[in-house]
């Protein structure tokens, strides 16, 4: 499956190369940082997260958007190391239930590194991702679904940054969210939630 699964990530890796502007520097920066990861992943075990509930409608949605990214995930899917990292709260007792990522390359991820991450981000429709922050600089690829991001739709194909420490949040529509996501900078220090801005 690491054959499959590095095939994958180098197909994500190239649709970075879309993004232009504040985006695309970001995204050649992650790139130099992914180019000095170890080429060898370590096993990882699948999530039983109930989040997997949502990724026939993500795949279904991707077979639309992004064709040749569903022929490569369909059969990892459901395999994948899927997780919600943030505390219980009782604002959103049911987020941990629709929201995950499945990370490739960071800290705790097949492919180990302090210095980059870069994952997917599953949301199921009409979930909403509350204010939070993070040192890490972080950019989204939306593969399919649409959601809002700061009071802007963003829908397959867009890019999104964060700025370390912005605080921003999202809110998905009928359609669960999957998206590509990295990270740079302090990708250790967690994510946390924040007051509205």
């Amino acid at each position: 499956m690491s054959a499959e699964l590095a095939q994958l990530v180098a197909r994500l890796r190239a649709r970075l190369n879309r993004a232009d502007g504040r985006a695309g520097l970001e995204a050649l920066n992650v790139q130099r940082l992914l180019d000095r990861v170890a080429h060898d992943p370590a096993p990882y075990a699948a999530s039983a997260h109930p989040l997997v509930r949502h990724l026939p409608a993500a795949l279904a949605g991707l077979e639309r958007d992004a064709p040749e990214l569903a022929a490569l995930l369909g059969p990892l899917a459901e395999h994948l190391p899927w997780r919600y990292g943030y505390e219980a709260t009782a604002a959103f007792p049911d987020l941990h239930l629709n929201m995950g990522w499945a990370e490739f390359v960071g800290p705790a991820a097949p492919w180990r590194s302090d210095e980059v991450c870069l994952g997917l981000t599953l949301i199921g429709p009409h979930s909403y991702y509350a204010p939070h922050r993070h040192p890490a600089v972080e950019l989204y690829h939306v593969l399919t679904g649409v959601a809002e991001w700061s009071s802007h739709w963003r829908r397959p194909g867009a890019f999104i940054l964060h700025d370390s420490n912005q605080i921003h949040a999202m809110r998905t529509g009928d359609e669960p969210l999957l998206a590509l996501y990295t990270w740079s900078g302090d990708v250790v220090s967690p994510s946390v939630w924040s007051p509205q801005p």
